[in-house]
């Protein structure tokens, strides 16, 4: 049993670091990362009584683990609106994240014509548009455009110049990589057509991750053991459940939040379901047989 630190890396900027140890695949170089006091993750390690050279001690090979199931919040409305306690997970999406600069000329709001401008927000808002359309209506897809600055930002000015952020990610690695291939294209051809130009930059990209089918069933039986309904949905968010997936077969159970708030201050469950949850992840490691893969 096992409870990981910092999966989200708000502080330092990189996740998954304590299922990362486990998976060797933790890169020291983080190590000297800084948080924004100027604190670097190793000094933090060691003000905490760590000793951060020792990370990779705790590293485990391929095969030395039979499964590994994780127990987590749903961190969407799914559950919930489904009047169910507990999920199964069939897959962890895969993500990429992009920047993007779209470059126009600024002008003056009130003595350039409409019709010749070259205005770079009015650019990205057609993108932000065609991203929303793109991604919905496909199972597990989804696109968000989280942030969004226009330049110079003055209320009188055209904006010349136009940053966004990109966030693409489906349960399927092809389906995510479809998306965002549709994303570029769109991007050049609002640009041409607008006598703009602009730059993308990928930041970041993982690969989902499907759950074991058999682990995925005794899951669902370990639920129904308590004598309640579910249902298999994927997760669009990350988990650790994924960094550990090259170590062995992972299981992912979701347990609904209120509203399906996340990432927020309103976040909250209900303490019927954490009994709930608890009892049934009990069941699965009780009722587990390490040679299920082989069955």
């Amino acid at each position: 049993v096992v409870g990981f630190a910092n999966e989200e890396g708000t502080r330092f900027g990189s996740s998954m670091t304590g299922s990362r140890a486990i998976a060797g695949t933790f890169d020291p170089a983080i190590l000297e990362v800084k948080d924004r006091q100027g604190i670097s993750m190793g000094e933090a390690y060691k003000a905490y009584g760590l000793d951060p050279h020792k990370v990779g001690f705790c590293a485990r090979k391929p095969g030395s683990i039979a499964a590994f199931v994780e127990l987590h919040i749903e961190q969407g409305p799914v559950l919930e609106n489904e009047g169910l306690a507990l999920g199964v997970v069939t897959a962890i999406s895969g993500a990429r994240r992009l920047r993007a600069e779209i470059t126009g000329l600024a002008g003056h709001a009130g003595t350039v014509p409409m019709g010749q401008r070259q205005d770079a927000l009015v650019a990205a808002a057609e993108i932000v548009q065609f991203i929303e359309e793109r991604c919905t209506g496909t199972p597990t897809l989804v696109g968000t455009v989280g942030m969004l600055e226009a330049l110079p930002g003055a209320m009188n000015v055209i904006p010349g110049k136009a940053v966004f952020s990109i966030d693409i990610r489906a349960g399927e690695d092809d389906v995510r990589d479809a998306a965002v291939d549709a994303v570029l294209r769109e991007i050049e051809m609002v640009c041409a057509r607008r006598k703009l130009t602009f730059t993308v930059t990928e930041l970041y990209k993982s690969t989902a991750t499907p759950c074991h089918p058999k682990l995925m069933d005794l899951t669902e039986a370990a639920i129904k053991a308590q004598h309640v309904p579910t249902m298999r949905l994927p997760s669009g968010a990350g988990h650790d459940a994924a960094t550990l997936a090259p170590l062995c077969p992972v299981a992912m159970m979701f347990m609904r939040c209120t509203r399906g708030i996340s990432h927020n201050p309103l976040e909250a469950v209900l303490a019927d379901d954490v009994e709930l949850a608890t009892r049934a992840l009990l069941h699965f490691i009780e009722h587990f047989d390490p040679s299920f893969a082989a069955n």
